[in-house]
């Protein structure tokens, strides 16, 4: 068990070592600490008013109060459960300081360092935050008895084991069996896509019903009962075996019980052994070659212009068709229609606004550009490129790419709501598609200033699933000050609305506001190109150094 215990002080030493690499992540770990403290506190002050309600006796403890219990109970944990799997693959994945691979030449044997390492993983600041706000949630169960508030104090370091085991054995899977890089890239958009379409369920399957008052109290008993049976589904799954636990002990059924706790030790051994087996299979299949892929002709290279800004423009095509991280901001937009179309309920303007939303994120990528482009930038700084040119090139590509896709979005949305026959719709349509093509035009203006300033690490294009360790502040800070700075430069454009609304002016009056944002968005591109091409001609040597320091954050 030594190798056990060394693996577990190692995360800690990592941790202590990275809050000395620098003073922000004294202040990243900090804030950190402060989220933790405020789920723990927001946890239990939940538990302890909720459970306030309840009543000491079987017989006058309201029926619809534990059936809310448990589904918000059993839903809710089953939801974090899975979506905590996703959000590790998605922003951890195989490239973590606690990677498998790391500890290849240790000699340790393949079930002890796996041991360790899920251990370490309960050991880590996230699991504890979650053991303490789980915890302090149990006193929700105070007055259901004492055998239901122990079985819901034990119930609550089974949930992390079982979340802890579940995201690792996902983690292992992915890195192991997708070994391509075409497969990684794909897998990459699938699961940053199911993650989109999990944080809209909620809004997409709420309806007016759930939760109204007495006055349909019908329809809201069988919308209760519906979703009590999802959550009796849910609870037989590894997912939400362990929160259904206490309302075992609660209703005296011990026969569920018991099968509910073997659901979670299957569970347990299952996933400890499938990574096992993911380990030792990486350790036999290391260095394994991909296959080899041949490239005919030179690409954009030759159909761009033959000029410096040309060839940026062809080198950032390259990029963007075989990076899978900035891939996505072609594919969000679509995600924003197929969402609002389906909560839009017959009004069709909740569609259209969908364009206004994708044009506020198509250049968020763009934002760091220069970070996801790497060491490709040295080339233009040992040519001597002026920063003019490389943002000219760079914002041609992006000009292209949003008004032709706003223009098919466009037409997609007309056919699929049928307002190309109904003139009034059409024109809101066409107001709210230049209000998306006008703040799209202000973001990647801005983008252009941001890439060469406010920039921060990314991970590999060969580990997409990797989250570079250090500058957590950067990377949750900086893409923020840029979506609101895309807003505030279209404040032109907002008060010009403001003020058609206010004056309650007739309708074609509201016509204005295309050519208003369209102007408003062309200004700020032609701002952010100029002031971004100077300051790139001043910072091109401090962009490599950041680049550099990037790179050995992705080794």
């Amino acid at each position: 068990m030594s190798e056990i215990g060394v693996i577990v002080r190692l995360r800690w030493a990592l941790i202590v070592a990275t809050l000395r690499r620098s003073p922000w992540q004294v202040v990243a770990f900090a804030f950190g600490l402060l989220g933790a403290l405020a789920l723990v506190v927001f946890a239990t002050m939940s538990g302890w008013e909720w459970g306030g309600s309840m009543l000491t006796s079987r017989r006058s403890f309201e029926l619809t109060d534990l059936l809310y219990l448990r589904i918000v109970m059993i839903l809710a944990g089953g939801a974090i459960t899975f979506v905590t799997g996703v959000v590790q693959l998605m922003l951890v994945g195989g490239g973590a300081a606690m990677d498998t691979s790391k500890f290849a030449l240790f000699g340790i044997e393949d079930r002890r360092l796996q041991l360790g390492l899920m251990i370490s993983g309960l050991c880590s600041i996230p699991a504890i935050a979650g053991l303490l706000a789980l915890l302090g949630w149990s006193t929700v169960f105070r007055n259901m008895g004492v055998m239901t508030l122990l079985v819901g104090v034990v119930s609550a370091p089974l949930a992390i084991i079982t979340v802890v085991a579940l995201s690792r054995t996902l983690i292992s899977l992915a890195t192991t069996l997708v070994t391509s890089k075409r497969g990684r890239n794909a897998l990459y958009i699938v699961i940053v896509l199911l993650f989109i379409v999990i944080c809209q369920i909620p809004s997409m399957i709420a309806g007016p019903g759930f939760g109204a008052e007495e006055s349909d109290s019908l329809t809201t008993l069988l919308t209760l009962v519906m979703f009590h049976q999802i959550a009796t589904i849910v609870g037989w799954t590894p997912w939400g075996a362990a929160f259904a636990l206490p309302f075992d002990a609660f209703m005296g059924a011990w026969g569920h019980l018991c099968i509910h706790l073997m659901i979670l030790a299957a569970t347990w051994i299952v996933c400890f052994a499938v990574c096992t087996w993911c380990l030792r299979r990486e350790r036999l299949t290391v260095g394994r070659s991909e296959a080899k892929t041949s490239i005919r002709g030179i690409g954009a290279f030759g159909w761009m212009p033959d000029s410096p800004s040309g060839a940026i423009s062809a080198r950032l095509l390259t990029y963007l068709r075989r990076d899978p991280r900035q891939v996505m901001v072609l594919i969000i937009p679509i995600f924003f229609v197929v969402i609002f179309a389906i909560q839009a309920r017959g009004v069709s303007m909740v569609v259209w606004q969908s364009l206004i939303w994708a044009g506020w994120m198509m250049a968020l990528m763009e934002s760091n550009g220069l970070a996801y482009d790497g060491g490709g930038f040295a080339m233009e700084v040992i040519a001597g490129v002026r920063g003019h040119v490389d943002r000219i090139g760079r914002v041609r590509v992006y000009v292209a790419i949003i008004v032709i896709y706003m223009l098919v979005l466009g037409v997609v949305i007309a056919l699929i709501t049928g307002d190309w026959a109904h003139p009034r719709e059409l024109f809101a349509g066409l107001v709210a598609m230049a209000a998306g093509i006008g703040i799209a035009f202000s973001g990647l203006g801005l983008a252009e200033i941001t890439s060469c300033t406010l920039m921060y690490p990314v991970a590999s294009l060969n580990k997409p699933f990797s989250s570079p360790q250090g500058r957590a502040v950067a990377q949750g800070f900086f893409p923020l000050v840029y979506m609101l700075g895309s807003v505030v430069l279209m404040l032109p454009t907002i008060a010009v609305a403001i003020g058609l609304g206010a004056g309650d002016v007739p309708r074609p009056w509201f016509a204005m506001l295309i050519p208003v944002s369209l102007l408003n968005g062309c200004a700020a591109l032609a701002g952010g190109v100029w002031l971004g091409g100077r300051l790139l001609d001043r910072r091109s040597l401090d962009v490599l150094r950041n680049l550099d320091s990037f790179a050995s954050l992705q080794r």
